[in-house]
């Protein structure tokens, strides 16, 4: 259990890192209408989630390895990567209302969860 904390820990340090230059870098050299540099983060981290989670239904990367990268590094470098493949899995399952039920609320309740954030530290701070 331990070690698991360790490769998470490790892993969401190095992601987190990797997220701030790599969105700094986008930012910088890629001006855009939206946030370029998010976007980016969230793509590449799907991306790779998709690769670790293949791999680990192939038997092909230990418990370690999957824990380090997809758990630690994409949950560090982007939480979107989850959100990506558990809405996958669930079509993969046939779960074509649950799909949609799921990415709905999580676009309605995260966008109201920021805005009541703000109203909070408003009325707050």
């Amino acid at each position: 259990m331990y070690r698991f904390l360790v490769y998470v820990i490790i892993g969401s340090s190095i992601g987190g890192v990797a997220r701030y230059l790599s969105q700094e870098f986008v930012q910088k050299n890629f001006p855009s209408f939206i946030p370029l540099g998010t976007l980016s983060v969230n793509v590449i981290g799907s991306f790779i989630i998709g690769i670790i989670y293949a791999l680990a239904a192939r038997s092909r990367i230990s418990a370690e390895v999957r824990i380090l990268i997809a758990t630690g590094f994409c949950g560090g470098f982007t939480t979107f990567s989850s959100f990506a493949f558990e809405n996958v899995k669930l079509m993969q399952d046939g779960e074509f209302f649950n799909t949609a039920l799921y990415v709905l609320l999580s676009l309605v309740i995260g966008f109201a969860a920021v805005y009541l954030g703000i109203l909070f530290t408003k009325l707050i701070f």
